[in-house]
């Protein structure tokens, strides 16, 4: 059974009513329509008032609840023809990072996303979206590919955090991450950044460093985890909650500290209750993106890029 979350326990027992009694009225006999649509109506200001008002933490929990949309749900969502292009040439095919050529909207376009999994045997298929070196250098042999061929690219972003395995590590981790980053800034295509779910470290920031950051609205994204920041400064995961708080990664700070572009927002309730209406908004978010950057250079387009990057943190320094 699906473990639900702290703060949404009151929203359950509201939903198991509501089933309850739709059960009750199927099996005939009861007329219970002018009593569900009180509780549906009571169920929908709940959710409004419980997802306006949640802290950081919260939509930690949020970002990494399983029934959120996952890559291949995008795919199905947003692209068409789409062929997935596998290895990094040098050592192996990563299957937390996957990509390929596409069509959004008609248009000829490069996807690359991180692949969490949905249940035991994907989750360790995909290595729970971490990704190991071979990753980074597949998604930069992508980039190029689309640099080549003047496709722009799209990437979603949904990880945790790079692996830190010792094969990963003996593999050169940190010189790919440096590498996926380097080669997002190089880029002469628009690139389109879209922080979907947990945007983890550099692990994130190898795919996320794009002319356009787009973040829903109960994401995360941060240099590291509440838990590794907490096992950090208070020796203890336990203090995680206060670490969300602390770190700003949610996207409302995100936007206002300029770090992210834009705030696409969820479904009532989360993008786990409306995963078709959640991807829709993204597709549209990432349409209005496309076309803001349509018709400029590469110079132009890479120039913009790196600025925005490198005048992070510098507002107010003289």
């Amino acid at each position: 059974m699906e473990a639900v979350l702290e703060f949404e326990k009151p929203i359950a027992e509201l939903e198991s009513k509501i089933r309850e009694l739709k059960r009750l009225s199927d099996g005939g006999g009861v007329n219970v329509v002018g009593e569900v649509a009180r509780l549906e109506g009571k169920l929908e200001q709940l959710l409004r008032q419980t997802y306006k008002d949640l802290n950081p933490w919260q939509k930690t929990q949020v970002a990494r609840h399983q029934r959120r949309p996952h890559w291949s749900d995008y795919l199905a969502g947003l692209f068409t023809d789409y062929t997935p292009l596998a290895g990094d040439r040098g050592f192996g095919d990563d299957q937390a990072i996957l990509g390929g050529l596409a069509r959004f909207r008609d248009e000829a376009v490069m996807v690359i996303g991180h692949e969490k999994g949905r249940d035991t045997e994907t989750r360790l298929k995909h290595n729970f979206g971490m990704a190991r070196p071979e990753g980074y250098r597949k998604a930069v042999r992508l980039m190029e590919l689309a640099d080549r061929f003047r496709l722009p690219l799209i990437t979603l972003v949904d990880t945790a955090g790079a692996y830190p395995g010792v094969g990963a590590e003996e593999r050169g981790q940190a010189e790919a991450i440096a590498r996926s980053t380097e080669a997002c800034l190089n880029l002469g295509v628009p690139l389109i950044s879209c922080i979907v779910g947990e945007g983890g470290s550099g692990g994130a920031v190898a795919l996320a460093a794009g002319n356009r950051v787009l973040m829903f609205e109960h994401a995360i994204y941060s240099v590291i985890s509440p838990e590794g920041c907490a096992s950090i400064l208070w020796r203890s995961p336990d203090f995680a909650e206060e670490a969300a708080t602390a770190l700003k990664l949610t996207a409302q700070d995100l936007k206002r500290l300029k770090v992210i572009d834009d705030i696409v927002a969820e479904p009532l309730g989360g993008a786990h209750r409306d995963a078709a209406k959640a991807i829709d908004r993204l597709g549209a978010g990432i349409a209005a993106a496309l076309d803001s950057l349509a018709g400029k250079s590469p110079d132009v387009l890479r120039d913009e890029r790196r600025r925005k990057f490198l005048t992070l943190g510098t507002a107010g320094v003289a």
